[in-house]
């Protein structure tokens, strides 16, 4: 029962400083990284390799351009997963718009949140009693909303598309921010060949952080040996997402095979990525799909390939392997990925299941 507890106030306490030593950092490393995990089924069974050929209301998420090439009245997106044994939980809902032959609206909504953290500041009162009844239980979650536009240009076959979005993250009754940003994105299709650019947090996004701590809290943290948290901005620096995207038809039977490369280029500094510098860092992944005209698909792709020290404090490439299979029937879509096959790689991994439903316009409108 102690170790139980011990663990629990351990937990609680490094959330609490995560987020204090984030907010105090104007432009950290990993800012807003809940975004960066990815939503659908489909892209994770893929690597996360699918800014050139998404074309479907994950698009909102991926690649804002993507958004025309939905030809339906309106399309919905749903997924849940669940991460650390369901301790943090990540869900999305996204709708697309076809307002015509050339424009698309979206709208996308993602919630990542630990819910039920126990708040064991309180646990030793001013006496130095040990009073289990004063833990409480509060929850850390980020939120973000996407609004995206996007439009075919004149030139065939090259779309462009953006997002406006607003990012609300919270940490009980402790602390809160608000944030917005902007993201551009274009895909270039010509022939079997799809070309995809995105730019994340075009302008950097901001987000500005307040912290509200009674007296009481305040003297635990310096009892504690812990800096009081202060107001301040924590900003995004841009990603750079290029993309290529060719599709080969296996015979004339309707089999195919679709491979997938995408380069992140983050400006945040030197990350533990494959390719790496004082300014930026290089992250690629691949992902490849085999499939049957567009009713099944098989799925694989390899993502987060990372430096990892060994114990002899000898270094090797660390890579997430991912699985999905997809099943389309009429206008209903099921995805499921299974990300970081065997836990090979220290990213994380789940059973992840998406779905996707086509409607066209109600008879009844005009």
């Amino acid at each position: 029962m102690t170790m139980k507890i011990f663990n629990i106030c351990y937990f609680a306490s490094i959330i609490l400083c995560f987020n204090s030593l984030r907010a105090q950092n104007l432009a950290p490393k990993y800012s807003n990284e809940f975004l960066s995990i990815g939503i659908g089924a489909d892209a994770l069974g893929l690597g996360n390799a699918v800014v050139a050929q998404t074309g479907n209301v994950n698009s909102g998420y991926w690649n804002p351009a993507g958004l025309t090439q939905t030809n339906k009245w309106l399309e919905v997106g749903l997924m849940h997963s669940e991460y650390f044994a369901g301790i943090s939980k990540f869900d999305y809902l996204g709708l697309s718009h076809s307002i015509d032959d050339k424009s698309t609206i979206g709208f996308s909504a993602i919630r990542f949140a630990v819910d039920d953290i126990p708040n064991t500041t309180q646990l030793i009162d001013n006496e130095g009693n040990i009073n289990y009844d004063n833990i409480t239980t509060f929850t850390a979650a980020d939120y973000a909303f996407l609004f995206s536009y996007a439009r075919k240009l004149k030139v065939e076959g090259l779309s462009v598309g953006g997002n406006f979005k607003i990012i609300h993250r919270r940490v009980g009754d402790f602390a809160r921010s608000w944030g917005f940003g902007i993201d551009a994105g274009a895909q270039y299709h010509v022939k079997k060949w799809k070309f995809g650019l995105v730019v994340r947090d075009v302008t950097s996004t901001f987000n500005a952080w307040m912290f509200t701590l009674d007296e009481q809290m305040q003297e635990t943290f310096i009892a504690t040996g812990n800096e009081l948290p202060r107001n301040g901005l924590e900003l995004t620096l841009p990603r750079i997402i290029l993309a290529g995207y060719r599709k080969f038809d296996l015979g004339k039977k309707g089999f195919y095979t679709a491979p997938e490369l995408d380069v992140d280029i983050t400006t945040d500094g030197r990350r533990n990525t494959l390719i790496r510098t004082g300014l930026i860092s290089i992250d690629p992944h691949l992902g490849v799909e085999v499939g049957f005209k567009k009713i099944v698909a098989i799925r694989a792709g390899l993502s987060n390939m990372q430096y990892v020290t060994n114990f002899d404090d000898s270094k090797s490439l660390n890579v997430q392997p991912n699985i999905g299979l997809g099943l389309n029937i009429k206008n209903f879509h099921i995805d499921y990925a299974f990300t970081d096959i065997g836990d090979a790689s220290i990213a994380l991994y789940s059973h992840v299941i998406s779905v996707r439903l086509l409607l066209d316009r109600p008879k009844n409108m005009k």
